[in-house]
């Protein structure tokens, strides 16, 4: 009898789901911090991605092609919301949730801000009792540019924003400094 078929059905559905969550919320650090290794952890091996128009292949060659473009960003933040997970089985579950997105970027040597909504429909499979993702479906909402206008609350934040502790990339950002 394995551990999880011993334990409370609601109990372990809601240890499940928290699972699920926090493979979510780690494909969204690995994107932050520019981690292709998280990134690559949060799918099964033979995952697929389709990424709502940009992309649909295998998610291993989805990750390979946009670790270069999230390392360059300057900023790159990554908030999550919304988050629906269905269980079906012991070892299937589908979820949703809402992925907004800022980016400070650069074109034509121009840098501006954007700003975008997006939703993440997963499957998840649980194999060797791990949850990861086994196919990705995006679907685009909006939109929305604007100019780098960062000045930190007009001083408010910091009135010396050279003293701030700022996030980055891996190796050098403070969660891989533990």
């Amino acid at each position: 009898m394995s551990l999880s078929s011993s334990r409370d059905p609601e109990i372990q559905a809601l240890l499940d789901k928290q699972a699920i969550q926090e493979v979510l919320v780690r494909y969204l650090r690995g994107a932050d911090r520019a981690d292709a290794d998280l990134i690559r952890r949060c799918y099964h091996p033979d995952a697929t991605e389709d990424h709502g128009g940009t992309y649909s292949g295998t998610a291993s060659d989805y990750v390979d092609m946009i670790t270069p473009n999230i390392g360059k960003a300057k900023v790159l933040s990554h908030a999550i919301s919304n988050i629906l997970i269905e269980l079906e089985s012991d070892s299937l579950a589908f979820s949703e949730c809402y992925i907004t997105t800022f980016g400070r970027c650069k074109k034509d040597g121009e840098y501006f801000d954007t700003l975008t909504l997006a939703r993440a429909f997963d499957r998840f499979e649980r194999r060797n009792s791990e949850w990861r993702i086994a196919a990705r479906r995006m679907a685009w909402e909006w939109n929305h540019e604007m100019p780098v206008t960062e000045n930190w609350g007009r001083g408010l934040i910091a009135p010396d924003p050279s003293v701030l502790v700022r996030g980055a990339k891996k190796p050098l950002d403070i969660i891989y400094q533990r």
